[in-house]
């Protein structure tokens, strides 16, 4: 079901809807593989994907017997999620939310979930992403995961520019700088990984790229 909420049309929203307005998909449509091998350890249960794009990742937890609730900002990236969900049969395994996550989360139900997910949640206009991780985590049951994949360096195609006006946005953490900047209290959270790993993808011109991902998993004890 989808739960189409008031945005203002700000700039992140209209940035990201802008993102999607095409006709064709802006993603594959397939789970990041860093993500899916993380979470593949994970017993099932309440799942949110937070950023959730074209609902790659939500729909690979919802076949492995995840309850998912899939936000993006993007009304377009959430419709076509819901479609990708519906065509395999997930309709009522993932609730589907276009909603801005600095506005939603906040009112989310705290300590409902077994499992969080924010892949690669870095945006070049204004996001508060840190502030939006921290509620994520509030969002964790006990024995819940939180689990943050995001760009540990820019891809090799992207422009000097682009990457400045990025890196001016949003500074790409590592995973040990990200999990001191989250400043969850230790008492209450394990880290169960915080890595670097590399993985190989197809660049835009067709040409194999390796590419670093910055993994951090944490445990609410």
């Amino acid at each position: 079901m989808t739960h189409m909420e008031a945005t203002s049309p700000d700039e992140p929203f209209a940035h990201w809807e802008a993102r999607y307005a095409g006709s064709a998909p802006v993603w594959s449509g397939r789970v990041n593989a860093t993500t899916a091998d993380v979470s593949a350890s994970l017993t099932p249960g309440r799942a949110v994907d937070l950023g959730c794009g074209e609902g790659g990742d939500a729909i690979w937890l919802a076949e492995r017997g995840w309850q998912v609730t899939a936000i993006d900002i993007s009304p377009t990236a959430i419709a076509r999620g819901e479609a990708a969900g519906d065509a395999r049969g997930l309709g009522n395994r993932i609730s589907w939310i276009a909603a801005d996550l600095s506005n939603w989360i906040d009112g989310a139900g705290v300590g409902e979930y077994d499992l969080v997910t924010a892949s690669f949640l870095n945006s070049t206009v204004e996001l508060p992403r840190t502030r939006i991780l921290r509620a994520g985590a509030s969002l964790l049951r006990r024995g819940g995961h939180l689990l943050i994949v995001s760009h540990a360096a820019a891809p090799p195609w992207h422009r000097a520019a682009d990457h400045d006006h990025a890196m001016a946005m949003h500074r790409l953490l590592s995973p040990d700088e990200e999990l001191a900047e989250l400043a969850l209290p230790t008492d209450a959270w394990t880290t169960v990984l915080a890595e670097t790993r590399t993985r190989q993808a197809i660049g835009p011109d067709g040409e194999q790229v390796a590419l670093d991902d910055g993994v951090l998993l944490l445990r609410r004890r």
